[in-house]
């Protein structure tokens, strides 16, 4: 796992082979075989190991003595930390989502796709409740939120054709992370509400 996370890193792209892992890893490509089935189940217990480290994170937040809205912070942050992090990391969603067996794709919601989910509904919850954040939709909150990061990690190089942007560099994380944490508390987070002024007779 280790050496198809770094070869995929190296070169941008799913696309590896059986004997380029072996080649990278030092191992027999039959090794790939005997332990997951075939190079599907290896970039699924790939996801599944570089997913257990942020859903724990997600839980971890959930339950810091924090605001809602210091929370909603860290959660942009942390999910464009880890697309750029693990830059392979939305191609491998959309490839065992849309592209394997139903068994993967199951497998992709469960230990990714629904904790995410939930956890984003909590945290939602908590705003409102605490009144800090107006209602919102929570499936309308993951599409916007993921969908946005998704495409700046997964529709890089046609934007690259198109209107000329580079690579997502550190300092465009950076950006990034500022720009949509502006957007979405912008749209989200309720107006501190100020005291009525006494006008005097």
């Amino acid at each position: 796992m280790v050496a198809a996370s770094e070869l995929m890193i190296e070169r941008n792209s799913l696309e590896i082979s059986l004997s380029d892992l072996a080649q990278k890893s030092g191992v027999n490509a039959a090794l790939v075989k005997y332990h997951f089935g075939n190079k599907e189940g290896l970039l699924l217990a790939l996801l599944e190991r570089d997913a257990a480290s942020e859903v724990a994170n997600l839980e971890y937040l959930l339950d810091q003595p924090m605001s809602a809205t210091e929370k909603l912070k860290l959660h942009i942050a942390g999910i464009i930390n880890a697309y750029y992090r693990f830059p392979y990391l939305n191609r491998l969603i959309h490839l065992l989502l849309h592209e394997s067996d139903a068994k993967a794709a199951n497998e992709v919601s469960r230990f990714f796709i629904k904790p995410l989910f939930e956890f984003q509904r909590r945290l939602l919850e908590e705003g409102v409740a605490s009144a800090e954040f107006r209602k919102v939709d929570p499936v309308m909150f993951y599409t916007s939120l993921i969908g946005s990061c998704d495409h700046l990690f997964h529709g890089r190089n046609a934007m690259a054709r198109a209107i000329g942007v580079g690579d997502v560099t550190d300092d465009v994380r950076r950006k990034y992370i500022d720009h949509m944490t502006a957007m979405v508390l912008g749209g989200m987070v309720k107006p501190v509400s100020k005291a009525p002024k006494i006008v005097k007779a």
